[in-house]
């Protein structure tokens, strides 16, 4: 089965968001160019399939599900069981670092 590289622009704020990932944050685990990253967000700029690739499976890797359209739009979530959020508020790693989810 072909892997998925859907994303949005809306999605990829969100899921940033999700796990309060900056841009940078994002690049770096993705090894896709900031400048990318904030052109995509912003609209300006269309990332190739080998970036949306790495952003998809960075921000997989963290947790973040990718809903795809289902008549109210395309969209993201936590994965079932991620505790990055209470990590984050004791002042945790973040996801996707030195102790990420596996």
């Amino acid at each position: 089965m072909k892997a998925k590289t859907t994303i949005t622009p809306a999605q990829l704020r969100a899921a940033r968001g999700l796990i309060s990932w900056s841009q940078k944050d994002l690049a770096e685990r993705s090894n896709v160019a900031r400048s990318m990253i904030a052109g995509f967000e912003s609209c300006k700029r269309k990332p190739n399939l080998a970036n949306r690739t790495g952003l998809r499976r960075a921000l997989e890797a963290a947790g973040v599900i990718f809903v795809e359209e289902n008549g109210e739009g395309p969209g993201v979530r936590l994965r079932k069981g991620n505790d990055y959020h209470r990590r984050a508020a004791k002042g945790g790693p973040r996801a996707g670092g030195s102790e990420a989810l596996s």
